[in-house]
């Protein structure tokens, strides 16, 4: 892609990319971090994991992301006895009483299909899992002897994290499949929380999303914009040494001076970031910088999406995979406060 086609892609999409976000907070108030970082996962073409009690609205947010991007969305319920099969087909009785097969959710819209949220993931069981990472690895699926293809997909899920009975935490390689764990948390705003409460506008939900416009950014352009953005924003040999110096300390926190109470550095990790979760790194920093109008990465670029991409991709001991919760975030604001920004 030639250099003068990349500026006029990216200048042409930057207004369609702030009016996505500003149709998204149409719906979503006090949640303006998980939808910034829900627009860096879009356009760069990521998975995200939501993180989030009962009720702060995840499933409302996706919803408004899918109606603001355009294209289909389906949904599916995580549940003990789901199996892979069920993504792909499910079978009935006709009106003849004879069986029939219809297409399941990851087939019934075919290549339109742009939102997949899996709710409650970790009530699944391991073989579900695994369909799932080629889905989200290669953007396709094997059914009926051809293969289907799905070039805007992305895949958000969350997690069950009160009920521990008949769940299936998720395992290193499908966590990796994420870019992103989004953090929605309850606003702080005593306001907002008031206007959560009292305002009817929020108590109907499909009423709601009706004031978010449908199909702000042409899907037919999303991946040739995030393809722009990735060739056409610059990373400095400063910036490329401090990211390096990130996951140095990041894979190694005992090695270079991280100390956190009642644990051993030493012993802290299995193992650190991987070299992709270091490539959705870079990925997401340079969307976050397109956004904010530039054509290079600045170290704050890193830095507000580096929780999102390394949480889930801190892979702790089973001594210390119980406090997770906590020792994530303490871990990766030693590391980001242990190397010093260009």
């Amino acid at each position: 892609m030639e250099k003068q086609q990349q500026e006029r892609i990216l200048a042409d999409a930057w207004p369609l990319a702030e009016a996505f976000e500003r149709e998204v907070k149409k719906a979503i108030v006090g949640q303006d971090h998980a939808v910034h970082l829900l627009s860096i996962a879009v356009f760069a073409r990521g998975h995200a994991l939501l993180e989030g009690s009962v009720g702060v609205g995840k499933t409302t947010l996706l919803r408004a992301v899918s109606r603001a991007l355009g294209g289909e969305s389906e949904r599916i319920e995580g549940t003990i006895d789901l199996m892979p099969a069920d993504l792909i087909y499910y079978t009935y009785l006709d009106n003849a009483g004879k069986p029939a097969v219809s297409p399941g959710p990851l087939l019934s819209k075919g290549g339109q299909l742009a939102t997949f949220f899996f709710n409650e993931i970790n009530r699944a069981r391991p073989q579900v899992h695994s369909l799932l990472l080629r889905v989200m690895g290669e953007r396709s699926v094997k059914a009926f002897n051809r293969d289907y293809h799905f070039p805007y997909l992305q895949v958000y899920a969350d997690r069950n994290r009160v009920e521990k009975e008949e769940t299936f935490e998720l395992p290193a390689a499908a966590r990796d499949r994420f870019m992103l764990e989004i953090e929605v948390r309850t606003p702080a705003d005593p306001e907002i929380l008031d206007d959560l409460a009292f305002n009817p506008r929020f108590h109907d939900v499909d009423g709601l999303l009706e004031s978010v416009r449908h199909g702000v950014f042409p899907l037919e352009q999303i991946n040739r914009v995030a393809a722009a953005i990735q060739a056409g924003v610059t990373a400095s040999p400063a910036l490329i040494s401090y990211v390096r110096q990130l996951w140095e300390v990041a894979a190694q926190p005992e090695e270079y001076g991280i100390r956190i109470a009642d644990t051993d550095a030493g012993q802290l990790l299995e193992a650190g970031p991987s070299p992709r979760a270091m490539s959705q790194l870079v990925r997401a920093a340079r969307v976050r910088a397109w956004l904010a109008k530039r054509e290079h990465v600045h170290p704050e670029d890193v830095q507000v999406v580096f929780p999102a991409v390394m949480r889930h991709r801190l892979f702790f001991r089973p001594v210390h995979e119980y406090r997770r919760a906590e020792l994530a975030p303490l871990l990766i604001e030693q590391v980001l406060g242990s190397v010093s920004a260009p």
